[in-house]
């Protein structure tokens, strides 16, 4: 682990999340997961899907 990840560690140790940050955070993840089961369950719409596109370009 890097320096970085001790002293932000640390910091969170005498800097807690608050409880509504907390929240916030588990609703953003949840709504990704619902996203995704949505998307398995569901499928990928056609009309979302890009036309044929070059490999490693984008055209403008």
């Amino acid at each position: 682990m890097n320096i970085r990840h001790y002293l932000r560690m640390a910091r969170w140790a005498r800097n807690p999340p608050s409880r509504q940050r907390i929240k916030l955070v588990v609703a953003v993840i949840g709504i990704c997961f619902v996203l995704v089961l949505l998307e398995r369950i569901f499928g990928w719409p056609d009309w979302l899907t890009p036309n044929y596109t070059p490999r490693g370009r984008i055209l403008r």
